[in-house]
């Protein structure tokens, strides 16, 4: 009962302003709890979750002295990021310059780097999954306090009154014994509840510090993760502007390609009609469709396996392994969550004849195979487009991004980077279910029917195919 009462007069007097008796024992850990707890219920955590006229008010509210240290960090800060972006670019070129030519090594660099930025981009992903419950559960606890202020307050007020009061001398009078011996009844039955809520309180408090630490913990290997992600994206850049740049001094005539594969796009109203024209019609897109027929499906080994040892071939010019015999064995061109699958009800009284993928805002788009580029750029509701063409009759449609990388008539090998996602859906057809949030759409074809792309993927990461 002493110790539950000293606690709680300790709390009391820790809450109040500072004054001359600085000679008391220190508070206990429960008891420092109880007043960090108390004292930060309803104040929402720093950086966080602060509003930015709070903000606003206490940086004016700043003496200016402090005001000038705190501009100097800031320059200071600019400064030194400034520094590393120019010594990274530096780098970039300094490593572009030792591949040179070398488009088997060019190659190798980007499927390198995208894989690293969608490995980054899924470490984002889990970190944002963990933060989710633990913010949630932080919540809960400040409610949960908050609600209780009132009853807190007058638990203490009273312990406090109790704790001040001095003890009768039980010697002098009978009635007085009698008056201790009942006050001492009353509180051997209220002190018990009182250590049941002060012992519930502590918990409460030392669960929601070990959640702030926990949260800060993980809020601090975010922003890593981000800032490695933006340097990875920036490395990615420069690569594929070199690819692209080292492709425009081979074809002459990418732009007016380009712009004749848009304008056959809008003749048409279907993707069966598009592919149809495009490799009729477009002098790029025809001569990476001839490629293709004469290249053949690539041949097994003679176990009837795929030869995954020309996937190490970074500099190849056709398909390291036969579409047809690549099932279980593809990625998925994006990170996210599947929304709808082939076959299933479309919502217009069909069914779908791709799947639906939600990303991440500005996720990388990478090749689930190798493939020569038969069309790239916008059509109807897809938004921006990519038509693939794998060999044997397969092509593979992605649809639904923000910006492509890739020309046509280009020969592009799996894992290789070749577009970049939004922020919203690029997509105003029904294949975007969830306008909010990018959408990638993906669709495999033969001989210009869609089949269902179920049986290509791989079940875990060390089935995929990659470069």
């Amino acid at each position: 009962m002493i110790a539950c009462k000293g606690a709680f007069e300790t709390l009391i007097l820790s809450l109040r302003p500072p004054h001359r008796d600085i000679g008391r024992r220190a508070p206990s850990l429960p008891t420092l709890l109880l007043s960090a707890g108390l004292a930060g219920i309803g104040v929402e955590s720093a950086k966080a979750q602060t509003a930015p006229a709070a903000s606003q008010q206490q940086e004016a509210a700043a003496p200016p002295t402090d005001l000038i240290r705190q501009r100097e960090q800031e320059l200071q800060a600019a400064r030194e990021q400034q520094q590393k972006a120019a010594e990274l670019q530096a780098k970039l070129k300094a490593d572009i310059a030792a591949i040179g030519q070398d488009r088997g090594k060019l190659n190798q660099q980007l499927i390198d780097i995208a894989a690293r930025v969608r490995g980054v981009e899924t470490k984002i992903d889990d970190a944002e999954g963990r933060l989710r419950p633990l913010d949630a559960r932080e919540r809960e606890i400040r409610a949960s306090l908050d609600s209780r202020r009132g009853e807190i307050a007058e638990v203490l007020a009273a312990l406090q009154r109790a704790g001040r009061r001095a003890p009768p001398a039980l010697l002098v009078r009978p009635e007085d014994a009698l008056q201790s011996l009942r006050t001492a009844m009353l509180l051997g039955s209220v002190v018990p509840d009182m250590r049941a809520r002060a012992e519930k309180l502590v918990g409460d408090l030392s669960e929601l510090v070990n959640l702030r630490k926990a949260i800060s913990t993980e809020r601090d290997q975010l922003a890593l993760d981000r800032d490695k992600l933006k340097e990875e994206q920036t490395r990615l850049t420069s690569f594929t502007g070199e690819r692209q740049r080292q492709l425009t001094a081979v074809e002459k005539d990418i732009d007016a390609e380009n712009a004749r594969a848009i304008a056959l796009a809008r003749q048409v109203d279907s993707l069966q009609g598009l592919v149809a024209k495009m490799e009729q019609e477009s002098k790029a897109a025809a001569k990476a469709t001839q490629t293709a027929n004469l290249q053949g499906a690539p041949a097994d080994l003679a176990n009837g396996k795929p030869n995954v040892e020309a996937l190490k071939n970074a500099g190849r010019m056709a398909p390291a392994i036969a579409f047809a015999s690549a099932k279980g064995m593809l990625a998925l061109p994006v990170n996210g969550i599947r929304l709808r699958n082939y076959g299933v009800a479309d919502g217009v009284g069909g069914a779908e004849k791709g799947m639906s993928v939600a990303t991440r805002a500005g996720a990388q788009v990478t090749t689930p195979c190798d493939g020569w580029v038969v069309y790239s750029g916008p059509f109807r509701s897809y938004g921006q487009l990519l038509i693939l063409n794998a060999g044997g009759g397969y092509h593979v449609l992605i649809a639904g991004m923000e910006r492509i990388s890739v020309n046509i008539g280009q020969f592009v090998l799996a894992g290789e980077p070749i577009a970049v996602m939004g922020s919203t859906s690029r997509m105003a057809s029904v294949f975007a279910a969830n306008a909010s949030q990018p959408v990638l759409y993906i669709e495999f074809r033969k001989d210009g029917t869609p089949i269902d792309p179920g049986p290509w993927w791989a079940a875990n990461e060390g089935e995929k195919v990659r470069g």
